[in-house]
């Protein structure tokens, strides 16, 4: 577990790396409880009944019942994409971050979504979108880098951030990773960093600007057999002030503090290349509803 001062952009600006390699952009910090087990009880399953006929004939019927109101939902979704028309959903709770049937963005400015509704909604799915791009392994390439600022990121604030990552992301920084001195992974090795939200919500909203708070699980490391520097997991919440300019939210300010974590589960840790091929061979979800 790696322990220090919050990172993040504090005083409205982004900060280093050298000295935490488990920052939010390009990085995770990790959190981890593990509780004592409890006592063996078996495989945990009881022998199931066998079902009745009339038992099979109304599960059958509800799953009938069940696509039929998923097609009639879906032809009740009017809207169109982005217009930030529908109705708001409710500021505060879990539904804050539920699907609310507004339709998803469809525009695409290299490989991170945009054209978000101009709405309280469409600002937290644009900042779920950009903490997932700002904790890629991508940043970790100067011209990616370049290219994901340029997408998130508003005009005014690009060359600070600019500066500051590009000061962040150094040899020593890549070093401690266990990566090249040009940022690439060593041969037979696997580098991973990867953010998942879990959830948004706003605490700030106006016409054109928000604050919102975004919930996340992250991945960094190497994968590779014999890595020193193996994959492991952190939580983490982000904010980001986000600006409406030219059609679309940018970020101006993004910062981040540690938690709230969960207890560690009991799962067995997979191997390198079962880390590696998983991280390959699923892809990362665009954020948008």
């Amino acid at each position: 577990m790696s322990q220090g001062d919050e990172r993040g952009y504090g005083d409205n600006e982004p900060r280093g790396h050298t000295d935490d390699a488990y920052s939010t952009i390009g990085g995770t910090r990790q959190t981890r409880t593990r509780l004592p087990g409890g006592a063996d009880d078996g495989d945990g399953y009881g022998r199931r009944p066998a079902r009745s006929s009339r038992s099979l004939i109304m599960v059958v019927g509800v799953v009938v019942l069940l696509i039929a109101a998923i097609a009639f939902a879906n032809q009740g979704g009017g809207g169109t994409p982005g217009t930030g028309s529908e109705k708001k959903p409710d500021a505060a709770g879990a539904g804050s971050t539920a699907a609310t049937g507004t339709e998803p963005v469809q525009g695409k400015n290299g490989t991170i979504a945009s054209g978000f509704a101009h709405d309280e909604q469409g600002a937290q799915s644009a900042a779920a979108n950009y903490a997932v791009a700002l904790g890629s392994a991508e940043m970790f390439d100067k011209t990616k880098r370049d290219g994901i600022l340029n997408a998130v990121i508003a005009p005014a604030s690009i060359d600070k951030f600019r500066t500051t990552l590009d000061e962040a992301y150094s040899t020593d920084f890549f070093r401690n990773l266990g990566l090249n001195d040009d940022g690439t992974a060593p041969a037979g090795f696997t580098f991973i960093s990867r953010t998942v939200p879990i959830g948004t919500k706003t605490t700030e909203s106006s016409t054109d600007q928000a604050t919102v708070e975004v919930w996340c699980s992250g991945l960094i490391g190497l994968a590779g057999e014999g890595s020193t520097k193996p994959v492991t997991d952190g939580w983490f919440t982000i904010t980001m002030e986000l600006e409406w300019l030219d059609g679309d939210w940018k970020a101006i300010t993004h910062s981040q503090k540690d938690g709230p974590a969960p207890v560690g589960g009991d799962n067995r840790a997979s191997s390198a290349d079962e880390i590696a091929g998983a991280v390959n061979g699923f892809g990362g979800f665009t954020y948008a509803r």
